[in-house]
């Protein structure tokens, strides 16, 4: 039996795919291992978003090129958007790979895996393809690399979008959503196997049903997900702005297993910046917005990103953002420094901010969020939440940890546990209430009660 091992790199989405690929490799009687060094055949489902992104993709091939090369693999295969994006530098400049395959061709990885096949041979789709049509549905087999009780759902792919900083329009083609059907019955079958919390993703989850002429496709999904009996959370990731309606709010208001989790990037406040982003909208247009949320569904959490450093970002610009942030408290915040990135609209923008200045306004935006976010914790001290076990904590050996419905997993903070007795012990996937006793500025500290 061949072993094939995978490095997945960027986002849930990127996650998924590859799960997809393990999935049909097993079903061709592949054995997949967690073990690069182990691995006949070595796949690298590559990102293509930022900078960072697109040089650890590299990082990563020219690792596994390193043990293909020393013979710890015969066969290498290259993944996702880099692909996409680079293909035929990648091509030219990595010769130790076989196979190149874009977002479009997942179906293909049995194909380039059969060290039978002369892979450098196979067409790789053209660069901003816009008929591509792959969307896997509930017969797709699947390897999921989360832990068992907690899996993402892919429900659309592609973006229309005009976001003047973003390539992924031309890397993962226009916006196509899964049929409802195939959806739902996809997560009782992981249900079935024990998955507790559904996380929905795609490039763009508001617009969810959009294509296929349904009115308020996300609501409707997220409240008939949330009547599956074994599942206890479903949670929804990447919404848009100008897309939050009023019966999705009611859903999460109204459906306990809707967690009240909003997702939603902003990106920046300021009007000028907004509209050189191709987004629209300023401050006072998203602060209805978030008060309308709030208001909707008392108790949610709100996460959002934002953009240091956009070509045209004034002082003035920023100084705006950051009185939104202070203004606003979000729950959750992430911070990115501008990455300018050949092919977009922006990368053709003048007026370009100096990397060092994007960085120190990321640093000063970070630095209000930590203060917000300590804010909020301490008022959680002395109150039991229900907490999603997850085991042992990433951080020390000395703590257990878990996530309440306000965090989803990696990204945001977590519940560090440091009273789980051997005999009180719950299993990872387990539903325990936590006494909050200590705020950190991103944690919490507690103890099951």
């Amino acid at each position: 039996m061949k072993k094939v091992g995978f490095i997945s790199l960027g986002c849930p989405k990127n996650l998924v795919d590859s799960e997809v690929m393990m999935g049909q490799l097993k079903l061709k009687g592949y054995e997949v291992t967690n073990d690069a060094s182990e691995a006949d055949t070595l796949v690298v489902n590559t990102c293509g978003f930022i900078e960072a992104a697109k040089k650890e993709s590299v990082e990563a091939i020219l690792e596994a090129a390193r043990l293909k090369s020393e013979g710890s693999c015969s066969r290498l295969i290259v993944a996702g958007c880099l692909v996409e994006r680079y293909r035929d530098e990648l091509r030219a400049e990595i010769p130790e790979v076989d196979a190149f395959i874009g977002t479009n061709q997942i179906n293909d990885i049995t194909i380039v895996a059969d060290a039978r096949v002369n892979t450098r041979s196979l067409p790789i789709l053209p660069l901003g393809n816009q008929t591509a049509t792959y969307l896997y549905d509930e017969s797709t087999p699947r390897v999921l690399a989360t832990p068992g009780y907690s899996a993402y759902v892919k429900i659309a792919e592609g973006c229309d979008r005009p976001c003047a900083f973003c390539f992924i329009p031309q890397m993962r083609g226009h916006f196509r959503s899964r049929r409802f059907g195939s959806v739902v019955s996809e997560a009782q079958a992981l249900a079935e196997k024990g998955v507790k919390e559904i996380i929905l993703v795609a490039q763009d989850s508001s617009r969810y049903g959009e294509d296929l002429g349904q009115q308020d496709g996300l609501a409707h999904l997220l409240r008939e997900l949330s009547q599956l009996d074994a599942v206890e959370w479903v949670r929804v990731m990447y919404t848009y702005p100008t897309h939050i309606s009023d019966g999705f709010l009611d859903v999460l208001a109204e459906e306990p297993k809707a967690v009240k989790y909003l997702d939603m990037p902003l990106q920046h406040a300021s009007r000028n910046v907004l509209k050189l982003m191709k987004r629209g909208g300023d401050r006072a247009s998203l602060e209805r917005l978030i008060a309308r949320v709030r208001r909707r569904v008392p108790g949610i959490a709100v996460r959002t990103t934002f953009i240091t450093g956009f070509p045209g970002e004034t002082e003035e610009d920023f100084e705006e953002l950051l009185a939104f942030v202070r203004a606003v408290e979000f729950d959750r915040v992430g911070v990115f420094t501008y990455s300018d990135e050949e092919g977009t609209p922006a990368f053709d923008l003048a007026a370009k901010v100096d990397p060092k200045v994007a960085a120190r306004r990321r640093t000063r935006l970070m630095k209000e969020q930590s203060r917000i976010s300590l804010k909020k914790n301490r008022t959680r001290v002395g109150s039991t939440l229900r907490v999603l076990f997850e085991g042992p904590s990433k951080e020390t050996d000395l703590l257990w940890q878990g996530r309440t419905e306000t965090q989803a997993p990696d990204i945001d903070g977590c519940v560090l546990i440091n009273d789980a007795p051997e005999g009180l012990r719950p299993e990872p996937g387990d539903f325990v209430n936590v006494r909050i006793t200590e705020a950190q500025q991103y944690d919490l500290v507690g103890e099951i009660v």
